[in-house]
């Protein structure tokens, strides 16, 4: 039995309104803001939360010294124009590329996420 149809994800960072707008750009989702919590939603249900945390520490991939807890796979048709759109909107290209069907980028607040062809 499943207690919700669409779960939601939750991600601290130090800046939730500059998150939110990252994520919601690239996917093209409605960013909405209340009492400093932000999400981004897709027509569909989907939902990606943002909250804020002070002294975040960002994770650090592929190492475990501060570790990524989760990641978002993202899938597209073309990896070198997602690639050129995510560093256009503030994303940075991990230096370690460990496949060939996927890129690793860090969002601007350093958690890690994958472009993955579709």
């Amino acid at each position: 039995m499943a207690i919700a149809r669409f779960p939601s994800f939750v991600l601290d960072c130090p800046d939730p309104a500059a998150l939110a707008t990252f994520y919601g750009t690239m996917l093209d989702w409605k960013v909405t803001e209340e009492d400093d919590w932000y999400e981004i939603r897709a027509d569909y249900g989907q939902c990606i939360c943002f909250q804020k945390v002070d002294d975040y520490r960002a994770p650090v991939w592929p190492g475990q010294d501060s570790p990524q807890q989760m990641h978002i796979d993202v899938v597209v048709d073309d990896l070198d124009a997602a690639e050129a759109e995510v560093i256009a909107l503030g994303a940075t290209k991990h230096e370690h590329q460990p496949g060939t069907t996927f890129r690793v980028f860090l969002d601007p607040a350093g958690h890690p996420f994958c472009l993955c062809l579709s």
